[in-house]
């Protein structure tokens, strides 16, 4: 929104003086309802054609020391808007026709186990969580862990009982076993 009132002011700056201003209000004004209820109709959709025809009066008040100018600038917006429209139109159509040459997968998603265990490790400590990650899901011993990691054995075996205690307390898990 703030990016948006700051298009509009620097787009008024370069307008020109304040007669310009208040030319190019007035011409707002009174086009302003009529090419949106036309563009309302060419697309279906309220909301959108708000929307393309701002882009086309922003676009004219950019503009504006040229298509002021024009016998009637309503055209030049109107056709703005329209050639707006018919481009989100293409790309919907190209889309929505995209979408239904694609074949479509059924993916079961992910188990309640496994939802509340990725919670669990994003609370982690990212160091205990990627020493639990690499160990348990990886495969990697503490060697080969440290070796990567470039720390001390002591201090991967360290992070992975951290680890592993602070899992233990976000799953609630009143066991928790060693792996031998």
């Amino acid at each position: 929104m703030a990016a948006s009132i700051a298009a509009n002011t620097a787009a008024l700056d370069r307008a020109g003086p304040a007669d310009h201003r208040a030319e190019f209000n007035a011409f707002y004004a009174s086009n302003i309802g009529p090419i949106t209820a036309q563009i309302r109709a060419y697309t279906g959709d309220p909301a959108e054609a708000e929307d393309l025809v701002a882009e086309a009066f922003l676009r004219a008040l950019t503009r504006w020391k040229t298509v002021g100018t024009y016998d009637n600038p309503a055209v030049w917006v109107r056709r703005v808007a329209w050639n707006l429209a018919t481009s989100r139109l293409r790309r919907g159509a190209f889309i929505r026709t995209f979408m239904r040459r694609q074949r479509v997968v059924d993916v079961e998603g992910p188990e309640p186990d496994r939802v509340d265990l990725e919670r669990a490790l994003a609370g982690l400590n990212e160091r205990h969580r990627k020493a639990i990650i690499l160990h348990y899901i990886a495969g990697l011993s503490g060697a080969e862990i440290a070796d990567q990691e470039r720390v001390a054995e002591s201090t991967v075996r360290t992070w992975l009982a951290r680890g592993r205690a602070a899992l233990a307390e976000r799953l609630r898990i009143d066991d928790v076993k060693e792996p031998q």
